[in-house]
């Protein structure tokens, strides 16, 4: 009888543990459930660029090298694809055989798979030939060539928001290694590099608002429906600031890229409608109800 009871005592005693745990489980699974559902499908969103993959400042510059400053590997590189340079070059009217072209290398940390030239030949006033040339590092592309000045003329519109661009900076993206995750302004800012501006943004703290109203130094917005609209100002432009914007769909292919004077500081910002990114609308202000200024 004694036997009989102490089973059922041990009995009781493992049910006990048993529902307790059980209980505890539920517990953890209801503290831990899912997440509301406005934030699920911002996650579903489609976005090229992390939000906090990149702070404004000095880590997204990019850098002009000479030739003579660059590296032995990149110099070796360059040389190797001078041939099929010159002939694409030829193929855009640029005259790459003729007269004394320098070179200077674009060192960007948002393309890093690729070795990216500037050409530019001066002869003499509104005579100037500039075009930027791609080189994948690894062999698995091919050399690319932007046009930017022929003889002092743009070859058909300007570079910045030339179609031709557009389209030879998603195909070198496209080449990038698959696992790489650019920063966002780092990449707005070698787009403006590539087609033929020296872009620099000042850190917050060195660029006053009230002199760059409606235009901050970096900024970057997620449509509602995916993708990533970049905006940021060129504060070294001249004769005056330069404020350029970049719409990218969900799979970072951009779409559009605007360049224009940034307002100043007597001009009043016009209010503008939302831009459309494949056919849908995009909010008119950012989470914080700042107004996106997207064109």
């Amino acid at each position: 009888m004694k036997r009989s009871r102490i089973l059922l005592a041990g009995l009781g005693f493992s049910l006990s543990a048993l529902v307790c745990a059980f209980a505890g489980a539920q517990t953890d699974q209801i503290v831990a459930g899912p997440e509301p559902a406005h934030v699920r499908k911002a996650d579903r969103r489609p976005m090229p660029f992390s939000p906090g993959s990149e702070t404004r400042g000095t880590a997204a510059a990019v850098e002009f090298l000479s030739y003579d400053r660059m590296s032995p590997q990149d110099r070796a590189l360059a040389e190797d694809a001078e041939s099929t340079v010159a002939e694409r070059a030829g193929f855009e009217g640029l005259e790459f055989n003729q007269g004394k072209w320098n070179e200077r290398q674009i060192v960007c940390s948002a393309l890093a798979g690729h070795l990216f030239l500037q050409f530019m030949r001066n002869s003499g006033t509104g005579d100037v030939s500039v075009f930027s040339a791609s080189i994948p590092r690894d062999g698995n592309g091919r050399v690319r060539i932007i046009p930017i000045l022929r003889r002092g003329y743009s070859l058909f519109s300007p570079a910045p928001i030339n179609a031709l661009t557009i389209s030879a900076f998603n195909h070198i993206r496209a080449e990038e290694p698959p696992d790489e995750f650019p920063g966002w302004l780092a990449t707005g800012l070698c787009y403006a590099a590539l087609a033929g501006e020296h872009p620099q943004v000042s850190p917050p703290e060195e660029t006053a608002v009230q002199k760059l109203p409606g235009a901050p130094p970096g900024r970057l917005f997620i449509p509602m429906q995916g993708g990533a609209v970049i905006s940021f100002v060129d504060v070294e432009a001249a004769p005056r600031p330069m404020e350029w914007t970049m719409t990218f769909n969900g799979k970072g292919k951009l779409l559009k890229a605007t360049h224009r004077p940034a307002p100043r500081a007597t001009e009043k910002t016009a209010q503008r409608k939302p831009a459309e990114v494949q056919g849908k609308p995009v909010r008119a202000t950012d989470p914080e109800g700042k107004a996106i200024l997207i064109r």
